[in-house]
């Protein structure tokens, strides 16, 4: 049985499933930018506001890599300038298993094992991002633009 309401519940379905996606990504996206922005600009391996390349399809599956490490090598060089003990470059090893992952999900039958475990470690990493910026938290230490050094 035909009915003209039916084909667009999928429609429905798959934009309301994208729109969330999209939003958990900008959300991610702001996580990282800001703990970035919370680490001094010296310490900065790479600008705060390329994490946002990650929105490019396909592109963004070797950024990630590159976002990942950076990220990694930022913090560790401000935690050390803080005097704050962890490891040397804190979250890489998390960030380059979702990286991984994320490449390995285009695979056909590969993808049924990588997508939901690549899904899983990108929430830890997330989690792990959004705690070492918690730690950098201190009134008046975040440096958004270059200006403001001058």
């Amino acid at each position: 049985m035909y009915h003209p309401f039916f084909p667009m519940m999928g429609f429905g379905a798959a934009s309301t499933i994208f729109l969330v996606a999209l939003i958990l990504g900008i959300l991610y996206l702001l996580s990282l930018q800001k703990a970035f922005e919370r680490c001094a600009p010296e310490n900065r391996a790479m600008p705060a506001g390329q994490v946002w390349l990650l929105l490019i399809p396909l592109f963004n599956l070797v950024w990630n890599f590159i976002v990942v490490t950076n990220l990694a090598k930022t913090l560790g060089a401000e935690f050390r300038r803080r005097g704050i003990s962890a490891e040397a470059e804190p979250g890489k090893s998390t960030g380059l298993a979702m990286s991984i992952l994320a490449g390995c999900s285009l695979f056909p039958v590969l993808n049924l094992l990588a997508g939901p475990a690549g899904f899983v470690v990108w929430i830890i990493y997330w989690v792990k991002i959004a705690g070492y910026s918690k730690l950098l938290e201190t009134p008046g230490t975040t440096y958004t633009t270059t200006a403001m050094r001058s």
